[in-house]
């Protein structure tokens, strides 16, 4: 709405003092001409708006003059939660939302304090997203996070690995980790059975309830938010759970323990290559031999997975055990040896 662009173009000028046409329009996400016009419009209210000419020109404020108009809305202040990763605020249509409510609190902030903030600006950036990847698309974010936010059951288009489905959700939260989107959900409970006309007889035992899936917002197709509202479980907490599935996945993840002889510099890789389990199994390895190397118990996943994470080490390691383990390591070093053994 042109009013709270207008307020946002105000606070801008109050905080930050002199500002080009360009760079309010950026920060405003508007054309420089609807930079000019609403900057005329401020005038024409009666806020004293000074235009410098020339290259090092731009607007500002008259000296001393100050809007008193600073006061939250409830998305606002919802909106500063998420201060901390603006893109992902931006993803779920809140960047515009999430600029005014900053911008209201440093304008309402004493001038010391205000300065203070815009050092933490300067000086500090919080980047969520994985190195060397590409953010998923996500253009059902929005429509997800309204029925997150309006605890309405939401109607999924979803893409799995085994092929695409239609679900019934009862979204409860979104979660974002790495860069990616997330979102916790209880499937929405089926339709009941059409009465049998067969004889009576003894009541089976109650379904158990649905349990909570976790869906990547990416793979959802597309979303329908339905009129009906669903009522949320009054012990959940999206952070226990998300916690508890983190572990869970960790527990799934890595089933078995490879005991691997490593170089120094394969030691010194281990973080890299294996995150906080590599770290781990760094810092508990055994004493070096007279080669210098070390052995460690690493945990790994399925050994189709572990030969893949394993040969990233090249010479510098060698598997011991388990068996099987080595075994499959050496059958997939053989095959490297035979493809690179001709000349191409």
């Amino acid at each position: 709405m042109r009013a709270d662009r207008l307020l946002s173009l105000l606070l801008l000028l109050q905080n930050r003092g002199l500002c080009t046409a360009a760079e309010l329009a950026t920060t405003l996400e508007v054309s420089v001409r609807t930079v000019h016009r609403d900057v005329e419009a401020l005038g024409a209210a009666g806020v004293p708006v000074l235009a410098e000419r020339g290259r090092t020109g731009g607007y500002r404020l008259v000296d001393g003059y100050r809007t008193r108009l600073t006061g939250l809305t409830g998305d606002e202040a919802g909106a500063l939660f998420l201060a901390g990763v603006p893109d992902a605020a931006k993803e779920l249509g809140l960047g515009a939302v999430l600029a005014t409510a900053q911008l209201k609190v440093q304008a309402a902030l004493p001038a010391e304090l205000a300065d203070r903030t815009r050092q933490l600006q300067d000086r500090f950036h919080l980047d969520p997203a994985s190195w060397f990847r590409d953010a998923d698309p996500v253009p059902e974010l929005a429509r997800v996070a309204e029925a997150v936010w309006e605890q309405r059951v939401l109607r999924v288009h979803y893409r799995r690995w085994r092929g695409e489905v239609h679900r019934e959700l009862r979204p409860l939260g979104l979660v974002l980790k790495s860069g990616i989107w997330y979102l916790v959900a209880l499937p929405a409970p089926s339709s009941p059975a059409s009465p049998s006309p067969a004889p009576p007889s003894p009541a089976p035992p109650s379904p158990a309830p649905p349990s909570l899936r976790t869906y990547r917002v990416s793979r959802i197709l597309s979303a329908e938010v339905a009129a009906e509202p669903f009522e949320r479980p009054p012990d959940f907490d999206l952070a226990s759970h998300w916690a508890s599935v983190t572990r869970e996945l960790a527990d799934m993840l890595h089933q078995d323990t490879a005991t691997v002889r490593v170089s120094p510099r394969a030691l010194g890789l281990l973080p890299v290559q294996f995150g906080r389990s590599g770290a781990d199994a760094a810092r508990g390895a055994g004493p070096p031999d007279e080669e210098g190397w070390t052995v460690v118990e690493l945990p790994v996943e399925s050994t189709p997975v572990a030969v893949s994470d394993l040969l990233r080490l090249g010479p510098d390691a060698e598997v011991l055990a388990p068996p099987a383990l080595r075994r499959a390591v050496a059958e997939a070093a053989a095959a490297l040896a035979r493809r690179y053994a001709g000349t191409p």
